[in-house]
C-alpha cells in the first residue's frame, strides 16, 4: 500500500512575509478556499493576536471542506504559565482546528535570542504542546533553525524534537530556516532524526536561499518525512519557501514518488494547479512567472523548429509530463527560429485550418522572420501574431482605421501652484461604413496612457466590445543605439469581464508610434475574439434588409 503524505500550506503566514505582499482578510479567505479545493491537508492562516488581519481571519471558521484550518504561534514564554501568556491564549481562543507552534532548536538561538537556558526552552515546548493537545486540537511544532542547530549541537536539536513528540505533537517539523542546507545534508540529518521521532510524525519546512528548497523537500521525503510544508508559487521571505506548485505535481507525476506515496490531491484536482497559481498572482496584482515549472506560460513552450516538428508528432519527445495534467497547455512559438511546423501548430491553436502545402503558410513564415529581423518578437506577443496570420490569410474584417493622432505633453503649474506634467491625446478614427470620423480626446499620466484613453473612449458601435479591456503592463526595449534607436514596445492587456490576458507588440524608431501600434493590435485582437464582424455586416446591410 502507498504511504500517505500530508501537504501543509503556509502561503497565508510565511508567504505573507514576502516583500510587497499584504493580504487582506478577504484575500486570505479566497486563497484558503482555492488551497482547500486543490487538496492540501493544512491551511496555515496566520498568527492570531499578532495583527488585526490575522486576528479577524481567525475569529470565524472559514468552513474549509477538507483542509484543517491551522493557526501559527510561539510556545509559551519561559517563566510564565500557559494560562498567563496572552499570545498563547490567543491561539487557544481562535477558530483553528490545528495549531503549529514554533520553538528554537538551535542552542545558539536559545542563548542569544531568548536569553534562557536550554532546559527552560524544553520545558516551554513540553507544556505548550501538552496544552494544545488538551484543548482538543492537533498540535505540531516547527523546530526553527533545526538543521543549523543539528550541525552545532546534535544532541540538543534531537532533544527538542523528542520533547515535542513525547508531549503529544502530531507533527515535529524540521525547519531549514536560513535556507542554507544542501540536499545531501538534509537526507542524512532526516535519516538520523527518524531514529528518534518516527517518520510518520516528521515534517519538513525549507527555504530557497540556495535554490534547493524543492530538492531539499523531496530528499526529506525520501529520508522519512511525511508532512511537507511550503507555499503556493514559492512565496516567502528572502528567496521564498519550498514551492508547492512544483512539489505537488512531482509527487503525483514522477514514478519514484507516485508509486510509493499518495496525497489528498487527486489527478482531477491536479488539473486545477495552474488556475490556483494564477489566482494567487491575480490577488497579488502581479504578472505570473512565465518560466515557472509546470504552471508557467513557457513551461511547455517550444521555439526551435526541429523540436516543434517532433512535439507535433509525439509530445513526449520534448515534454516530461503532459501539460493538461497540471491545467497548463502546450505552446509552439513562432519566431525567426521557427519552422513550418511552428506556424501550422500556431494556426491550428487559434482555430485556423489551412493545408500544409498552402503557399500562404510559407508567405506567413517569411513575413514573421522579416519582421523579427526588424525588431518584432512574436513569441512574446501571440495576439499580434494571430492578427498578422489572419491578415495574410485574408480573414480579419476592417473594423476601423485611425486617420491621425496627436499627443501633447505640457509641464506647468496647476491651480495649487504645484509643478505637474500633463499629457493629452487626440485621435481621429473612421469606423468602417461611416462617412464621418469620430474625434476622441484623452488625458493621462503619460503620452501612451493618454493615447490609450483617447483610443478607447469612443469606437462607435464597437465600443461595447472594449469596455472591459485595460492596459496592465507596458514594456519598452531599445533595440539599437543612438538618438535614432529602434524601439520595441510590448503591451499586456486584460479583459476584466473574461479574465483573459494577451500581449501585442509594436516597433518603430518613434516610441509613441511603436506604442500606438501595439495598442491598435490589442483592440483589433479583442474585436476579432468577440467576432465583432457581425456588427460590421449589420451596419452595412441592415438598412437594405
Amino acid at each position: 500500500m502507498k504511504e500517505r503524505l500530508y501537504l501543509f500550506d503556509t502561503t497565508l503566514r510565511d508567504g505573507a512575509q514576502t516583500t510587497g505582499v499584504d493580504f487582506s482578510v478577504e484575500d486570505k479567505r479566497r486563497i484558503a478556499r482555492v488551497l482547500d479545493e486543490l487538496g492540501v491537508d493544512y491551511v496555515e492562516g496566520g498568527y492570531p493576536g499578532a495583527n488585526d488581519t490575522d486576528t479577524q481571519f481567525f475569529s470565524r471558521d472559514p468552513q474549509l471542506k477538507g483542509a484543517a484550518f491551522t493557526a501559527f504561534g510561539m510556545t509559551k514564554r519561559a517563566g510564565r504559565s500557559v494560562e498567563n501568556d496572552p499570545g498563547f491564549q490567543a491561539l487557544l481562543q481562535s477558530q483553528a482546528k490545528a495549531i503549529c507552534l514554533v520553538a528554537k532548536s538551535w542552542d545558539y538561538h536559545v542563548r542569544v535570542a531568548l536569553g534562557i537556558s536550554n532546559e527552560e526552552n524544553l520545558a516551554s515546548i513540553r507544556q505548550s504542546v501538552e496544552a494544545v493537545v488538551a484543548s482538543g486540537r492537533e498540535a505540531m511544532l516547527d523546530c526553527e533553525h533545526f538543521f543549523d542547530g543539528y550541525k552545532g549541537n546534535r544532541a540538543y536539536a534531537l532533544s527538542v524534537a523528542r520533547t515535542a513528540y513525547e508531549a503529544g505533537a502530531r507533527w515535529v517539523v524540521l525547519c531549514d530556516t536560513n535556507g542554507g542546507t544542501l540536499p545531501h545534508e538534509v537526507s542524512a540529518i532526516v535519516e538520523d532524526v527518524a531514529k528518534v521521532v518516527p517518520g510518520e510524525r516528521l515534517g519538513i519546512h525549507t527555504h530557497n536561499d540556495t535554490e534547493n528548497a524543492v530538492a531539499n523537500t523531496l530528499m526529506a521525503v525520501r529520508a522519512g518525512c511525511r508532512q511537507i510544508q511550503g507555499t503556493l508559487n514559492g512565496l516567502g521571505e528572502r528567496c521564498g519557501n519550498a514551492n508547492l506548485t512544483s512539489i505537488i505535481p512531482t509527487l503525483l507525476l514522477k514514478s519514484e514518488f507516485a508509486e510509493h506515496f499518495e496525497t489528498r490531491v487527486t489527478p482531477e484536482r491536479l488539473t486545477r494547479l495552474t488556475h490556483a497559481s494564477r489566482v494567487l498572482d491575480e490577488i497579488l496584482n502581479r504578472a505570473p512567472s512565465r518560466h515557472a515549472p509546470y504552471v508557467g506560460e513557457s513551461a511547455f513552450a517550444t521555439k526551435a523548429g526541429i523540436h516543434a516538428s517532433a512535439i507535433l508528432k509525439d509530445p513526449e519527445t520534448y515534454e516530461h509530463v503532459a501539460p493538461e495534467a497540471v491545467g497548463n497547455r502546450r505552446r509552439v512559438l513562432v519566431s525567426k527560429q521557427a519552422g513550418k511546423s511552428n506556424v501550422l501548430d500556431a494556426l491550428a491553436r487559434i482555430g485556423i485550418v489551412v493545408d500544409k502545402d498552402d503557399p500562404r503558410v510559407d508567405l506567413l513564415l517569411e513575413e514573421v522572420k522579416a519582421r523579427e529581423a526588424a525588431g518584432y518578437a512574436y513569441e512574446a506577443a501571440e495576439a499580434s501574431f494571430e492578427l498578422l496570420a489572419r491578415r495574410i490569410l485574408g480573414n480579419v474584417p476592417h473594423y476601423f482605421s485611425v486617420d491621425s493622432f496627436r499627443v501633447m505633453v505640457e509641464r506647468r503649474h496647476n491651480a495649487k501652484g504645484e509643478l505637474v506634467t500633463v499629457s493629452e491625446a487626440i485621435v481621429k478614427v473612421f469606423i468602417n461604413g461611416d462617412s464621418e470620423p469620430l474625434w476622441s480626446v484623452g488625458e493621462g499620466n503619460g503620452p501612451v496612457n493618454a493615447l490609450d484613453s483617447a483610443l478607447r473612449k469612443d469606437l462607435g458601435r464597437y465600443q461595447k466590445h472594449i469596455e472591459g479591456v485595460e492596459l496592465v503592463d507596458y514594456k519598452v526595449r531599445i533595440l539599437t543605439g543612438g538618438t535614432e534607436a529602434v524601439t520595441r514596445v510590448l503591451v499586456e492587456s486584460h479583459d476584466t469581464t473574461t479574465g483573459e490576458r494577451w500581449f501585442t507588440v509594436g516597433v518603430s524608431p518613434n516610441i509613441i508610434d511603436a506604442s500606438f501600434e501595439a495598442l491598435l493590435d490589442s483592440i483589433h485582437y479583442k474585436l476579432v475574439r468577440d467576432h465583432a464582424v457581425v456588427d460590421h455586416f449589420q451596419a452595412v446591410h441592415g438598412a437594405a434588409e
